[in-house]
């Protein structure tokens, strides 16, 4: 590959990645516009109407062959309806925190993230990490202890979509190339379907669905969830493909620093010293793992042209 073609994938690769972590990072306030929709119902309505899109884009692009040939590996089936599971926890702890006015708390988990998903590269992938990694994610445990004995509350939210997302993520790399992003999303979505159902029963009995009933600019948004359900995620899938680990790895912390501005900044969540110095130790953590990213980068030789 010439030097302006490699630039230009580079260029395009950051562009697509990068766009899906602004996108991931104003969520927060996407989901606030659809109050008093509670986080069970908007949730519901992600898995139904994500189903929806990526139908419709399967149908446009002629994508169908590739879920066919999906449904004819078991094994496969298998790891998207354990992804579908995963996903659906990120969302739905995801939405809790967010309309119980714990943004700040989710950006913590997505801080964390990246060092999550070290670990898990370490005890269940077998790899090896650098001596910089291993203290960054001495720094984070740390963090977290200092949270939990300082605030006195147990981060639940923060570690929930950590761990629910940093496995997500590692069965996505075990399934690779064999799954694209829409045929995934599509399974996903579809194993999730009879949860959604059964949680939009259970909403109408108690505090009852608010689809259809608040205002035609509400129903919009709450159909809109599934394009903004799934967009980002395509957007990540065509990133990755052009720009390295590296990159991806820095660029990510774009969604947490975003939602932890609108956290603290738009819907002024409480910080107290504790939470403060919790969230210091944190990005110490966060900036020994770039800086070892960083080095690593310049150490790696140059690509032959």
């Amino acid at each position: 590959m010439n030097p302006d073609a490699a630039a230009r994938t580079r260029a395009a690769g950051v562009a697509y990645a990068g766009g899906a972590y602004v996108l991931w990072g104003v969520l927060p306030l996407y989901f606030l516009l659809l109050v008093p929709t509670g986080p069970w119902e908007i949730v519901a309505a992600r898995v139904l109407f994500s189903f929806v899109f990526c139908v419709l884009l399967l149908t446009f692009t002629r994508g169908w062959c590739r879920i066919l040939a999906i449904v004819r590996q078991p094994r496969l089936l298998g790891w998207t309806a354990l992804a579908g599971v995963l996903i659906y926890v990120n969302w739905q702890v995801f939405l809790i925190g967010t309309l119980s006015d714990r943004v700040v708390e989710t950006a913590l988990g997505y801080f964390i993230n990246p060092i999550t998903t070290v670990l898990l590269g370490v005890f269940v992938l077998h790899e090896r990490i650098r001596r910089l990694q291993w203290v960054a994610i001495g720094i984070a445990a740390l963090a977290v202890v200092v949270i939990i004995l300082a605030y006195g509350s147990f981060p639940w939210i923060a570690l929930s979509l950590t761990a629910s997302f940093g496995v997500y993520g590692l069965i996505k790399k075990k399934i690779g190339p064999a799954v694209d992003a829409v045929s995934g999303l599509t399974l996903e979505s579809l194993w999730l379907i009879p949860i959604a159902v059964v949680q939009l029963v259970i909403v109408a009995h108690t505090t009852g669905i608010t689809f259809g009933s608040v205002g035609a600019w509400h129903t919009a948004l709450l159909l809109f969830a599934g394009v903004v359900t799934a967009v980002p995620l395509l957007l990540f899938a065509s990133g990755a493909r052009r720009i390295d680990l590296a990159i991806i790895g820095m660029i990510q912390f774009i969604t947490p620093i975003m939602q932890f501005l609108t956290g603290v900044l738009i819907l002024h969540e409480p910080m107290p010293p504790e939470r403060w110095i919790g969230f210091i130790i944190v990005w110490v953590a966060v900036g020994v793992f770039v800086v070892d990213l960083l080095l690593t980068r310049r150490r790696r030789p140059p690509l032959p042209i």
